[in-house]
């Protein structure tokens, strides 16, 4: 295809720009900082929407929906949260346009039309959500209540890329309430644990698990839980969050319940959510030069098979040997699609469906007829091979299967040689210019988190959860630390 090829090694971030513009995944808009998502691109966004979709359906969550709109008074009940949000807010103040008498065919806010209380377009959906909860809880039989949302919000972001940070982006969050404080802990981390087994089995992105600093932590959380994956600049991606928010919400929103010992409490809460970002991370995280690289599982074309003619004649033989094939991968649960088009060239379709991260390309020619043979080609590693037509859709399946792994297995190796030790400050500084994530000892005090911010630009991306108790001395001012914890520059 004709397109301006970017080196991936030459310049990171216009290599994505134009993968995600030349994959046809999406485009800017005519809103500054929003987007518009494709069909190749919402294709894999809705596969990723619902194999999590039935995750969290298999761990007891049922969706629901809640209004756009949060009331300021609403919004501003939980004071950390509000501050925390307060500069990404947009807000509707009027509710009616009416014609300019000074600009015919112009419209102009109606200044009798102003809201009584004004509205903030939901950045995140606590406020409205607690202030529904508390009519829904009454008692310790209404718990655990266990809802998520899929939906889109607003945060007015003024530096904005495709898919990794946008004014409006879509998500799904979850809000759950529970009667006590372990059962929120255990439910924050079980849907850290749901996060984290989507990326890795279906994304084939190997993440850390862990907690965030009292800094990086969701405004108006006790705890927040994340994955973070490695993209292949070795910058960091935070891909997940999972936050224990304590009694916080309740409290702010007087949400109570009737103990089974007939006394009242506040009961405890989570929230947890993945966005649009994953789309970033997919594409950061595996692609190559000549376009996408797709884990199978959540590519929406599996296999694609290009035939190769002169002639009509040609095609409609190629075609008949086809159909019943692609009728077979259908029943085996692998999306294909057959491209008989005439208007473009076979070598012009390869180069497409190479760009478009295809995950199995097959090619079949009159010679393959006679042969009983078919040419297939493997995106991630462009090895090709021609193999006999019998047992072909037993060969594919195991084929799909074998390249989901090798992504992963690709990505974890990148990962774990890039994840390095740092002790001393000149080594730290190095491990972050040359792109990885330094693992390096941290005094534990926010002044210092913020003093390596300013000084790299690196944050504690998270304290692994994994971590072993290791004493030794803050990178920065040599104070004593109990453990290490993880540093790198991020999205």
């Amino acid at each position: 295809m004709a397109f301006q090829k970017v080196k991936r090694e030459e310049d990171y971030s216009k290599w994505y720009n134009n993968l995600v513009a030349n994959a046809d995944l999406a485009e800017h808009s005519a809103v500054r900082g929003c987007m518009v998502i494709k069909p190749y691109g919402y294709a894999i966004w809705e596969k990723m929407q619902q194999q999590l979709d039935k995750m969290f359906k298999e761990t007891g969550h049922s969706n629901a929906y809640f209004p756009l709109f949060v009331p300021k008074s609403l919004f501003e009940a939980e004071e950390k949260n509000a501050e925390g949000f307060a500069k990404e807010c947009a807000i509707v103040t009027h509710y009616r346009l009416k014609n300019d008498p000074e600009q015919k065919g112009k419209l102009m806010v109606d200044p009798e039309a102003r809201l009584e209380e004004e509205l903030i377009i939901r950045p995140t959906s606590e406020a409205i959500i607690w202030n529904t909860y508390k009519n829904w809880i009454q008692s310790y039989r209404d718990l655990p209540l266990l809802i998520n949302q899929w939906a889109n919000v607003v945060r007015w972001e003024m530096r904005t890329r495709l898919f990794l940070r946008t004014a409006e982006f879509l998500w799904q969050e979850g809000h759950t309430a529970h009667s006590t404080r372990q059962e929120a802990i255990e439910e924050s981390e079980r849907m850290l644990d749901v996060y984290a087994d989507f990326a890795e089995k279906f994304m084939a992105v190997p993440v850390i698990k862990g907690l965030k600093t009292a800094n990086e932590r969701f405004a108006g959380a006790e705890e927040t839980y994340c994955i973070e994956g490695m993209m292949q600049d070795g910058k960091a991606l935070q891909m997940g969050t999972s936050h224990f928010l304590g009694q916080n919400f309740a409290k702010a929103f007087e949400v109570k319940f009737a103990t089974k010992e007939g006394g009242q409490e506040y009961v405890w809460a989570t929230s947890w959510g993945v966005s649009t970002r994953l789309m970033g991370a997919l594409i950061m995280a595996h692609s190559d030069d000549d376009g996408l690289v797709l884990p199978p599982k959540l590519a929406p074309i599996q296999v694609v098979i290009v035939p190769i003619y002169k002639g009509e004649e040609e095609l409609n033989n190629i075609s008949l040997r086809v159909k019943p094939l692609v009728e077979e991968l259908k029943l085996a649960g692998i999306s294909v699609k057959f491209d008989d088009r005439d208007t473009f060239r076979s070598g012009w379709k390869f180069a497409e469906y190479e760009l478009k991260g295809v995950p199995v390309r097959l090619a079949m020619g009159p010679r393959d007829l006679q042969n009983n043979t078919v040419e297939i080609a493997r995106r991630d590693t462009r090895e090709k091979k021609t193999i006999s037509s019998d047992g072909l859709v037993k060969y594919v399946i195991n084929l799909l299967d074998e390249i989901q792994d090798n992504i992963y297995a690709r990505a974890y190796t990148f990962q774990q040689e890039n994840i390095k030790p740092a002790s001393s400050w000149d080594e730290f500084v190095q491990i972050l210019d040359e792109g990885g994530f330094a693992q390096a000892h941290w005094d534990g005090s926010s002044e210092t988190e913020q003093k390596i911010k300013d000084m790299t630009k690196a944050t504690i991306r998270c304290i692994p959860l994994n971590n072993a108790r290791e004493e030794g001395k803050c990178i920065l001012t040599g104070n004593p630390s109990k453990e290490k914890v993880l540093f790198a520059r991020a999205y």
